[in-house]
């Protein structure tokens, strides 16, 4: 019996369809039923009870699958130990990336991440929307904010300062907002995620935290959009550091009104298992967290935001 016809008999499972867990494993529906009849041969049972509309564990698939999924995790284990010894980390990372950090900050370091590490390939999958580990063709995913789901395993890249930015050129033309007061007389560049636009802003001096609502004439699904506004000049945006750190550190963005933070935001690495951490993924993570890291400090060295932010 393959230890591949095994891995498509669990995602089957998982996903209660054929046809999703071939999508999920990036294979022809036709070569998932054929992996799904070959187990079932060999059993001498059938696994799944199959109707026109649904598909659902037969009596034997309950009994033979916590088996199947405990044996392939052992020798996945084994496997992964084997390469840690010998330093030869290899496999495929399929992440989930917000467009803004994943197109302009993480992919040039996943190029050189996999310049290093030539066994590792990569499937990015850029979207600002929440990511569906059942739903969405990835194994991990790189998101602001911490996972809000106790099922979810999780590892914290870094604390990530937020901030209110505008290009030179808007400044010069609009002047540049001193106070709370002077903020809403600005034109905005909201973030909208479904039918909700952030367009209240948190900030926080001398500890105490107050909401400005703001005006403006543009908002986007898609963070990379808001920031490509903000540096063209059309108004002012909140944004992570992370996101702006680039235009921030040439001069293509400037950040406002220091003495007034924006509420700041974290940035983790998120695994629907324990299983999907594997030794890529914890190479990854320590590249990401030694990145992230370099990269803040140098908007420290730059002076746009203290030390005991990050």
């Amino acid at each position: 019996m393959l230890l591949e016809d095994l891995i498509v008999i669990l995602k089957v499972a998982e996903f209660r369809s054929i046809t999703a867990a071939a999508s999920s494993l990036d294979m022809r529906t036709a070569t998932a039923s054929a992996a799904v009849k070959r187990v079932e041969s060999t059993l001498g049972s059938d696994l799944f009870i199959r109707t026109t509309r649904s598909l659902r564990l037969s009596a034997a698939g309950e009994r033979y699958l916590p088996v199947c999924e405990q044996a392939i995790t052992m020798l996945e284990h084994a496997k992964q130990n084997l390469q840690e010894d010998t330093g030869n980390i290899e496999g495929e990372l399929r992440i989930g990336l917000s467009s803004d950090l994943g197109r302009n900050v993480i992919a040039p370091w996943l190029n050189r991440f996999m310049d290093e590490h030539t066994g590792i390939s990569m499937k990015l999958h850029l979207s600002d929307s929440n990511i569906d580990f059942y739903r969405d063709p990835v194994d991990i995913a790189l998101r602001y904010g911490s996972p809000n789901d106790a099922s979810l395993y999780g590892f914290k890249i870094c604390e990530v300062p937020r901030l209110l930015v505008a290009s030179p050129a808007y400044l010069k033309q609009h002047g540049t907002p001193k106070t709370l007061e002077d903020l809403p007389k600005h034109n905005g560049l909201f973030y909208q995620l479904h039918d909700i636009i952030y367009n209240e802003w948190e900030l926080t001096r001398n500890n105490q935290p107050v909401k400005i609502k703001m005006q403006g004439n543009r908002a986007a699904n898609d963070g990379d959009m808001v920031r490509r506004w903000c540096v063209n000049g059309h108004g002012l945006a909140v944004k992570s550091s992370l996101d702006m750190c680039d235009d921030l550190l040439n001069n293509r963005a400037v950040a406002l009104m220091p003495d007034y933070i924006v509420k700041p935001t974290q940035l983790w690495l998120i695994c629907p298992s324990r299983q999907s951490i594997t030794p890529a993924v914890r190479l990854l993570r320590d590249t990401l967290r030694t990145q992230c890291q370099y990269q803040l400090q140098q908007l420290v060295a730059a002076g746009i935001f203290a030390e005991d932010r990050i």
